[in-house]
């Protein structure tokens, strides 16, 4: 199957434990490639050779790919997927042996969850198009957090999702905490935490995890379908519409009210607005352009 027009991922089951270091062959260009087709920007994380376990310039070059595509007037949803028989096993913990952890003071690893992890997470929430992850095989760790942050979450049947985290003695990070309890409530994100057990597809839909399972050679088709059909909508009432959504996780009635008279007040001035409204009145399909 093809997600994007130059790549080729399929699926696969697992528990992240690939050969995660990067080689000096790899270049940053090629950690996470890119194309854009009919509005929709394709990015696939490129080590299959290491399930896409991130490293901290792949990371970096994502972070750095949705930024332009939020700016970017041509994009008008995005999709994310990997490379290979894996959607991505996780943060690539080979590039930092246990071996530097005793040289490091209090303080130094809280500095680089913020400044890594949760910055890639926070690149995707704050994405202002629609996002979606084609999640193609074994989702784990960070890994997993990259696909629970996009909007829309489809899952090939072969896709594996795993909090991996508990089965090396660390914290959730990458947003896990604060992504779980929202997308499944508390008890359900304890069980997936405490315990690390990995779930099938069919098992993240029934938890609330992804929109919906696909057999494994119709994922790139719906995909395509779905990212092609949020790049016809009107791209500023979306991006507001995700704003409210987001925010309303995180504050009371009276805050979200506010934030949706402005959102509105924001989008009534958009040319896709007034479309819509004619669209209405001459009883035919808006024809939205994303202004």
């Amino acid at each position: 199957m093809s997600l994007s027009p130059r790549e080729t991922p399929v699926g696969c089951d697992g528990h992240g434990e690939a050969d995660g270091s990067a080689t000096s062959t790899e270049s940053v260009e090629s950690l996470v490639l890119h194309t854009t087709d009919n509005g929709v920007s394709w990015i696939t994380l490129n080590r299959p050779h290491a399930l896409n376990a991130i490293t901290s310039d792949q990371r970096e070059h994502l972070i750095s790919r949705l930024f332009r595509d939020s700016a970017d007037h041509a994009v008008r949803a995005v999709v994310i997927t990997g490379a290979g028989r894996g959607f991505c096993s996780g943060a690539d913990l080979r590039a930092a042996p246990a071996a530097g952890l005793a040289e490091r003071v209090p303080g130094d690893v809280a500095r680089m969850i913020k400044d890594g992890a949760q910055r890639l997470i926070s690149a995707v929430l704050d994405c202002e198009k629609p996002v979606i992850a084609a999640v193609n095989g074994t989702a784990a760790g960070l890994g997993a957090h990259l696909a629970l942050a996009c909007d829309l979450v489809l899952a090939a049947e072969s896709a594996r999702f795993t909090e991996v985290f508990v089965r090396r003695g660390l914290v959730p990070d990458g947003g896990g905490a604060y992504l779980l309890p929202r997308l499944v409530g508390p008890q359900r994100a304890k069980e997936l935490m405490f315990f690390g057990d990995t779930l099938s597809a069919a098992e993240a839909e029934r938890f609330g995890l992804v929109n919906r399972v696909v057999p494994d050679e119709e994922l790139a088709g719906t995909a395509r379908t779905w990212a092609e059909r949020l790049a016809s909508g009107p791209t500023r009432a979306l991006a507001l519409t995700k704003q409210l959504v987001n925010a309303s996780l995180d504050g009371g009635r009276a805050a979200a009210f506010a934030a949706e008279a402005a959102a509105q007040e924001i989008n009534s001035a958009t040319a896709d607005a007034a479309e819509g409204v004619v669209a209405f009145v001459e009883r035919r399909d808006a024809a939205f352009r994303g202004r």
